[in-house]
């Protein structure tokens, strides 16, 4: 499919407005994971608004193409994201982690709409996928599995036996997008429990693999058409991201993994971000 250069914009300015929309509501609950939540941005704009089928008012329809967040503490950016699609209304966002909200820290498929599978449990989120991808191909369904993982969340085991789950069924209507911004909780994957060389593991474990610049939506948006053309095995897309990305604040700071922005730093951020503080 191609995009032209108003279409393009309009991607990029949906993703600059998601992120004002993500800082405004940790900001305000004062809890959450910021660092994550900014580098998928992008990654998110480029599924929903792009490629992925789906309708807000009819969540369950049959012909939807299906979404797993499988680095689920990145709620923040899905609860976003689904604002803007029109699954949930943008005035809910400010109930963020509050009592009583749809909006927990992690996902929840019971009380969301739009939410497949409740997830933060790091490494079962591609499990899941790919189940729900053999279905589709058991069914002989055209629906396609998207799933966001973490690069930090590529240390888990479980991970690896979904790999080779995929590309033994040859799931080729699965694309997974690996949010590999470098940083994790404990500090940089590399000195945690280093992950590398990632593209090239993906391709030993059977899968076509892409590895792009996961803020250059041009490169998003042609990786997720390629991946539909691949046949006869899943495609993983290594997108390469700065945590935090959209502000000089936040941006490659690990402290910023869990951390929410304070008064004055969100005040920077949405100067950044051209828009006045609400």
């Amino acid at each position: 499919m191609a995009v032209n250069e108003a279409q393009m914009q309009a991607l990029k300015d949906r993703a600059r407005r998601m992120r004002i929309d993500i800082l405004k509501t940790l900001h305000g609950c004062g809890s959450g994971h910021t660092g994550g939540s900014l580098s998928a941005t992008d990654i998110m704009t480029a599924l929903y608004f792009y490629k992925m089928k789906y309708d807000p008012k009819k969540p369950d329809w049959k012909g939807r193409d299906y979404f797993i967040l499988s680095k689920g503490h990145a709620a923040p950016v899905l609860y976003a994201t689904l604002a803007h699609a029109g699954f949930i209304e943008t005035a809910e966002l400010c109930t963020l982690r509050k009592l009583g909200s749809r909006l927990q820290g992690h996902p929840d498929s019971k009380y969301l709409p739009g939410v497949e599978i409740s997830t933060g449990s790091l490494g079962q989120g591609l499990s899941v996928a790919c189940g729900i991808a053999l279905a589709h191909k058991l069914d002989k369904a055209t629906n396609r599995v998207y799933a966001v993982l973490g690069d930090g969340e590529l240390q888990e085991g479980q991970i690896w036996e979904a790999a080779m789950t995929g590309a033994h069924y040859k799931l080729d209507n699965l694309c997974i997008l690996v949010d590999n911004n470098g940083l994790q909780i404990d500090g940089p994957v590399a000195k945690v429990m280093g992950v590398e060389p990632i593209a090239d593991k993906w391709r030993a474990f059977g899968w076509d693999v892409q590895d792009i610049d996961g803020h250059d939506m041009a490169q998003i948006v042609a990786a997720l058409d390629k991946a539909e053309t691949v046949k006869g095995k899943p495609t993983a897309i290594v997108c390469r991201t700065v945590k935090g990305k959209g502000s000089k604040v936040f941006e490659g700071k690990v402290e910023f993994h869990g951390t929410t922005p304070s008064k004055e730093e969100l005040e920077i951020a949405l100067k950044e971000l051209d828009i006045a503080v609400c």
